[in-house]
């Protein structure tokens, strides 16, 4: 029987650099970096100033304050992108079977802003203050229970949580549904937004940041000799994913197809990867041969690039065990470099820029990169996009606990 295939009809992104996937893409290809020093909470005691902030998302924009006082931000901006997805999809709830549309969103982390309040509040002022609404705020499916209800959808919901690898993984398993024939449309992706106290705190005393502060914006510098760990950043990546000839029936814009996903576990470290790429490269190969793709088929790469010392050489490692020679003819760029690291949903928001960099054939670049270091010798487009046609290309997302997921996409002619 053949495979039920899956297509992307719409998409929806809160970043550091746009609050929509016109603007980001924007900034992006531009070069523009949404590194900065931090806003939202002061900094002063820390090791670390900076992050990749959603400085122009205001919740107030979007919700009433009941409304908005019952999600956590990481929630916020998942409902916010979703939203923007399906508008772009046009997707009328009405016109559609409700069971037959789900939800599945990725997050690392969940609600830290509102565990840390909670935390803050018990410990001052004794547990009859901390809010009834601290759980439902605070858990880790908390994005995609809010979507389904605002929304309208009856079908699966659930949460994945596979550290960076979050979104990647949801998406993964959003498609597995639709193929399935469980589903026909499902809203899928990944969000974050665990740039508070704690969370600052807690990756830099894991000594993973970077603590290059001036300035900001050059901090986040995947495959270059002088990286020094990442940036942590915020936002979400919201997609709709859709079997195709459901699509094909209701007249939906159609951007690209999903075509093949491969995840596999390291079973090596809680954090660091396995340097010789041995897991990344698996889930990489089965990637395309669930697309039913050769590697040297493979146009443009977008990395999981986190500008760490291990990370990037691995990642590097990794690609070279599958393309082979290919590898030195791919384009590759890491969008981290000009986001920061947005942890489970940062696979959601990079699967919009490759499919943004397939529909305009262009390779956005990795900015920061004026040394690559040794080992790090691909071509990961420095500093400036370049055109480049895009038939079929990657997303790579690799999370601490050692998963690794991948995406294969082709380019909707």
């Amino acid at each position: 029987m053949c495979k039920r295939r899956v297509v992307v009809t719409g998409m929806g992104v809160v970043t550091p650099i746009g609050e929509s996937v016109d603007r980001f893409w924007e900034n992006l290809i531009e070069g523009r970096s949404g590194v900065r020093k931090v806003t939202l909470f002061d900094t002063s005691d820390f090791d670390v100033h900076i992050g990749g902030e959603c400085t122009d998302f205001d919740p107030d924009k979007h919700f009433d304050r009941k409304a908005s006082k019952r999600m956590d931000r990481f929630t916020q901006i998942a409902l916010v992108a979703a939203r923007q997805a399906v508008a772009q999809s046009q997707l009328d709830m009405s016109k559609i079977d409700p069971s037959r549309a789900g939800v599945i969103v990725g997050t690392g982390i969940g609600g830290l802003w509102e565990l840390e309040t909670q935390k803050q509040r018990l410990l001052e002022k004794g547990p009859r203050r901390v809010s009834a609404f601290t759980i439902p705020k605070l858990m880790v499916n908390a994005a995609a229970g809010n979507i389904s209800i605002d929304l309208g959808m009856h079908g699966l919901a659930n949460a994945v949580g596979t550290a960076c690898a979050s979104a990647t993984d949801a998406m993964g398993s959003a498609m597995a549904h639709i193929r399935g024939g469980t589903v026909d449309v499902m809203v899928t992706g990944g969000s974050e937004a665990a740039l508070c106290p704690l969370g600052l705190a807690s990756f830099a005393a894991m000594k993973a940041l970077s603590s290059r502060d001036v300035p900001p914006e050059n901090a986040s510098s995947p495959f270059d000799r002088d990286r020094d760990g990442f940036v942590l950043g915020e936002g979400a990546g919201i997609l709709v994913f859709e079997e195709l000839e459901h699509a094909r029936k209701r007249g939906a814009p159609i951007f690209a197809e999903i075509a093949g996903y491969g995840a596999t576990s390291d079973a090596n470290h809680i954090t660091q990867p396995l340097e010789d790429g041995r897991g990344a490269s698996t889930a990489i190969r089965l990637a395309l041969e669930d697309a039913e793709v050769a590697p040297e088929d493979v146009d443009y790469v977008n990395a999981h690039g986190t500008s760490t010392p291990l990370g990037d050489l691995a990642e590097t490692t990794a690609i070279k065990r599958i393309f082979r020679e290919h590898a030195f003819k791919l384009a590759i760029s890491s969008t981290k470099s000009s986001i920061g690291h947005l942890l489970g949903a940062s696979g959601g928001v990079e699967l919009a820029a490759t499919i943004m960099a397939s529909i305009h054939g262009i390779a956005p670049p990795t900015i920061n990169l004026n040394n690559p270091c040794d080992g790090c010798d691909l071509d990961y487009v420095p500093n400036a996009a370049r055109d480049r046609r895009i038939d079929v290309a990657m997303s790579n997302s690799f999370g601490f606990g050692g998963h690794n997921a991948c995406l294969t996409i082709k380019r909707w002619a």
